[in-house]
């Protein structure tokens, strides 16, 4: 008798009611590199969610697109009918204990913000990893879209807008804290070295070895697409690099693709470079896809999907964010070629080359728990806490939801920052962190007392010089719903 073993792809769509809306998005490039779209409709028996994903072979997209579904389904229906604690801070340490609460300073706030440990904040529970102990966290916080925070914020609002960052689905609960913590890692390590404030450091690929990266290089190279690797970090224990480029002669065939960017944190330096290489290539059809016009869309896609997705799944709101629809929108107006010479003095810098085999490298294998201890290991060896929720479905998928503290992200963006943050941009010489008096109307760092001292004073941080500093790169940082470009242009 011959048993029948389910593909990961599969496990995932069983864990979910159907029907599942999924296709493979093919005709966008002239690479064209797997790239596949899984959506669950919204329905009284589940709240939905949609992805896409890429990889080196059809079943590894397939499952990208079906695991990155899982993360924002499985999210919004943990939080649907959960109930918030509301309280402060201070009421909270009093009352709970000051290690049973997630001290806010910690956990990366807006510079400027108006929080203090008066404030009123609604907080959701974590799990802390390092001795499975209950932890308070501020809701905005431990969401990963405006959808997990059904109800009425706080008296002040939420602290700061809601990401995606960190998280992750697997079938078991260690991988898929893994792979949240590795996103968490990631932004942090780029958080403010690459896009605006890209440092230009390329990565010599003499020594690499994977299979996969090396077939996909000479596959770019034939195709006229040049693509180069750069080293954002190499912190706790992870090579945190990023891949970047466009065609030679400028024939992307939606403009908006000469933006595409891969980016990859891994101990293990020619994973990293792998899972780079391809999110790069497949972001040009992502792009495309998700920003392109109808016409450009319509072909590599089944016949009645944008029919159906205009009349049943209406793009996400128009106005998500004013700055990021008005950016993208501007985009579209500009030639592959004007786009280009946007990013040459960022995006496309070279300034310095390190050798890949300076870079650390790992033996481990990527599907074993020597991967979940190596990296949450290096975490916690730093004197970081790794916090977590666990967002399970019926079936075998299950998602989590990662923080950890002291950890940086969207900087630039949102102007979210802190000790470590000032830190690194004290040490490049970097005018938009100052320390001691503030140096003009600049918008304060919010420290623990700690950080503080080891800063050597209050920090400051020049939001308005680093808007300046992105300006028309925002789409780099924040892009528009599915379609939603597309949807602006046709009426």
């Amino acid at each position: 008798m011959t048993t029948t073993v389910a593909t990961p792809s599969q496990r995932y769509r069983d864990s979910f009611p159907t029907p599942v809306e999924e296709f493979a998005i093919e005709g966008l490039d002239v690479l064209d590199v797997p790239l596949h779209s899984a959506v669950l409709p919204s329905s009284p028996e589940h709240p939905g969610g949609s992805g896409l994903g890429y990889g080196a072979t059809r079943e590894e997209a397939r499952t990208g697109a079906l695991g990155e579904m899982a993360e924002m389904a499985l999210s919004v229906r943990a939080h649907q009918h959960g109930e918030r604690l509301q309280a402060s801070y201070a009421e909270l340490t009093r009352r709970e204990g000051a290690d049973r609460v997630a001290d806010p300073r910690t956990l990366c706030l807006e510079a400027g913000s108006d929080y203090d440990d008066d404030r009123p904040l609604q907080w959701l529970p974590m799990t802390r990893l390092r001795d499975g102990e209950r932890a308070l966290v501020p809701a905005e916080l431990v969401a990963s879209a405006p959808q997990d925070l059904p109800g009425d914020p706080p008296p002040g609002g939420w602290l700061t807008t809601v990401i995606t960052n960190g998280q992750g689905a697997a079938f078991d609960a260690d991988r898929a804290v893994t792979h949240a913590l590795l996103e968490v890692l990631q932004r942090d390590g780029n958080a403010t070295a690459f896009r605006a404030m890209d440092c230009g450091v390329v990565v010599d690929l003499a020594g690499l070895r994977d299979p996969d990266a090396l077939d996909l290089l000479a596959r770019l190279d034939a195709a006229g697409i040049e693509v180069v690797v750069k080293l954002a970090s190499t912190d706790l224990g992870v090579v945190d690099v990023y891949a970047v480029g466009c065609s030679r002669d400028g024939s992307e065939a939606v403009p908006v693709m000469a933006t595409a960017c891969g980016e990859a944190a891994h101990p293990d330096r020619d994973t990293a470079v792998r899972k780079a290489l391809h999110e790069f290539a497949s972001a040009r059809s992502r792009k495309a896809f998700m920003h392109g016009p109808y016409e450009a869309v319509l072909p590599a896609t089944p016949p009645g999907y944008l029919e159906h997705w205009r009349t049943g799944h209406p793009p996400e709101r128009l106005v998500e964010e004013d700055r990021a629809l008005e950016a993208m929108l501007a985009w579209t107006r500009m030639g592959t070629g004007a786009l280009t010479d946007l990013l040459g003095d960022s995006v496309l810098a070279r300034r310095e080359t390190v050798r890949l085999t300076d870079l650390p490298t790992w033996s481990g294998s990527p599907d074993h728990a020597d991967l979940h201890g190596r990296v949450t290991g290096a975490v916690h060896d730093a004197g970081h806490d790794v916090l977590v929720e666990l967002q399970p479905s019926v079936g075998e998928a299950v998602a989590a939801k990662v923080l950890v503290t002291g950890l940086e992200v969207e900087t630039m963006s949102y102007g979210r920052i802190g000790e470590r943050g000032v830190r690194r941009l004290l040490d490049r010489g970097d005018p938009l962190v100052a320390v001691g008096a503030d140096p003009g109307g600049w918008a304060r760092v919010h420290l623990t007392a700690e950080g503080q001292e080891r800063l050597g004073g209050p920090a400051w941080f020049d939001r308005a010089g680093a808007d300046r500093r992105v300006g028309a790169l925002y789409p780099l940082y924040r892009e528009p719903g599915r379609h939603v470009v597309a949807e602006v242009l046709a009426r």
